[in-house]
């Protein structure tokens, strides 16, 4: 049956684009269908290593490195006091936890990725450099054009409905790619998206003008890393992140509900709760804010399944959970990879019935399921990661994770993680016992 494109992806953020590229690249004929007008601002401005790969696979790397984007060679975080650890017999040494910890991403080698560094990146101009690279690799790309219906009806093809202006007009595919982000389209569409019974966070986030990055690093060498500064409270950060060589995106992550005590007045809420660091607080009152404040909600779901007949779900469109460790933009682009390479086999074999993706369902739960329980270890006790991320003995393989390597069975990071936390929660008399946050470490099957 003659369609009017192989695939139809609905979205043309990172997911949506680089899923064109891999695609057209290949010769299927791909549409995509962006709701907005790029470029246009968007949360979630700093890099994973994992990004690499894929920048470089699908030829936009020269692009990137010519924006001239700030480089990325770390991670740190702050928090706001010293705790005084004494022995754990599980790790190899005594540590002071002194409130800080740091990664170097050149400190361990990556398949697919060929320098020591990533980005950080005003998202409004990375969007719409993939956009178009997908677009001059043939894909066709409609901007300002929402879809509002997928239609599966025919066990042959899809059809897709968008609005242009006032007008809805009919387009139709072999498949299509729902890379819609937290609109998530096929997830709502099909009554297939789950709510997170752990993760409930909001986040409000601006732009400050002259910040001194500097003033809460240890070491000068970690002014180019994102800071996360830790917030003398349960599950609340702030993140910090170079954009220019004089702007930086701040913003606060903390549980919905505190949100709603504000009643919703995001300059209120964004200060009250940064104000419970003085030293951060002293430094951002020097500068000039320069966006106004930005909300983002619905902060963690995933979905009963990815993939089905004729449709894959890729990025946020299939999952996502607290943005702590940035590995938002890295699995958009890394499961539009996983994802393009199942769509290319399909369309080689003529069939696009669900068995088709189960290579891809495969490793995108693998992946998102890793990155869910150690964003979970993650808040239920802080220390513990501090630790690990000293301790020679783990720090390579919490490294692995930090940079976006997740796609496998049981990261031994993880595993050590498990067994550590499990001997706290067991013993009520151990010294790290009155750190454990209120969050468990359940990982949901269809985490």
């Amino acid at each position: 049956m003659k369609t009017d494109f192989d695939v139809i992806i609905v979205g043309g953020g990172p997911a949506g684009s680089s899923a064109a590229s891999y695609l057209a690249k290949d010769g299927l004929s791909v549409a995509v269908f962006e709701s907005e007008m790029f470029p246009r601002p968007h949360v979630g401005e700093s890099l994973v290593p994992a990004t690499t790969r894929v920048l470089l696979e699908t030829g936009v790397m020269p692009k990137i490195e010519e924006a001239d984007f700030p480089k990325k060679y770390g991670a740190t975080w702050t928090t706001p006091s010293k705790h005084a650890v004494m022995n754990q017999p599980s790790l190899s040494m005594d540590f002071a936890v002194d409130g800080h910890a740091e990664v170097r991403f050149g400190e361990r080698a990556q398949e697919g990725v060929d320098r020591d560094f990533t980005y950080h990146v005003d998202r409004g101009k990375f969007d719409l450099i993939l956009l178009k690279h997908a677009e001059e690799l043939g894909a066709k790309v409609f901007q300002g054009v929402r879809v509002s219906k997928v239609d599966f009806d025919d066990p042959e093809q899809v059809t897709v409905t968008v609005r242009i202006g006032p007008k809805s007009t009919d387009f139709t595919a072999k498949m299509v790619v729902d890379a819609s982000g937290r609109q998530t389209l096929i997830g709502r569409q099909q009554k297939i998206k789950i709510g997170d019974p752990h993760f409930d966070q909001y986040a409000v986030h601006t732009w400050f003008e002259g910040l001194d990055r500097g003033a809460l690093c240890q070491d000068p060498k970690e002014v180019d890393h994102i800071q996360i500064h830790f917030l003398p409270m349960n599950d609340t950060w702030v993140w910090q992140i170079p954009i220019t060589d004089t702007i930086t995106s701040i913003g606060v992550v903390t549980q919905k509900k505190q949100f709603a005590e504000l009643n919703a007045d995001r300059e209120k809420f964004f200060w009250k709760f940064v104000g419970t660091r003085r030293d951060l607080t002293e430094e951002l009152k020097k500068c000039e804010r320069v966006r106004p404040f930005r909300a983002e909600g619905d902060y963690s779901y995933s979905m009963e399944q990815v993939a089905g007949d004729r449709y894959v779900l890729i990025g946020d469109a299939a999952r996502f959970v607290d943005p702590i460790f940035s590995s938002g933009v890295s699995i958009a682009m890394n499961t539009a990879r996983l994802a393009a390479r199942d769509i290319i086999a399909a369309a080689k074999d003529g069939k696009f019935d669900r068995s088709q993706f189960a290579e891809y369902e495969r490793m995108q739960s693998m992946g998102t399921r890793n990155w869910y329980e150690f964003i979970q270890i993650y808040y239920r006790l802080n220390i513990l990661f501090a630790e690990f991320v000293q301790d020679p003995k783990f720090r390579i393989d919490v490294l692995q994770l930090l940079q976006g390597d997740m796609y496998e069975e049981s990261p031994k990071a993880l595993v050590a993680m498990r067994e550590s936390i499990k001997e706290v929660e067991n013993d009520p008399g151990h010294v790290w016992y009155p750190y454990l946050s209120n969050l468990r470490t359940s990982v949901p099957t269809n985490a």
